[in-house]
């Protein structure tokens, strides 16, 4: 099992949205809220490396559909 988290994260923050998507619906509803919840605090907590933030960004507007996380920050 925890061969799996490693690959997950390679998935979800692969920036193909294909693999983002496939990863994401393996999870259960649970598991899959709790990586939207993590992929905002990547995209918006200060200590992450620009790659990570670029690549949580991307992965949560893939998941969380249109709006992007200026917009939801009201910047």
């Amino acid at each position: 099992m925890s061969d799996l988290i490693p690959d997950l994260w390679e998935y979800i923050l692969s920036e193909n949205p294909d693999q983002i998507r496939e990863a994401f619906h393996k999870l259960n509803p649970k598991e899959q809220q709790h990586v939207i919840e993590h992929l905002y605090k990547m995209s918006t907590e200060p200590g992450w490396h620009p790659l990570q933030i670029r690549s949580a960004q991307v992965a949560y507007k893939v998941l969380e559909g249109k709006k992007s996380l200026e917009n939801k920050n009201g910047s």
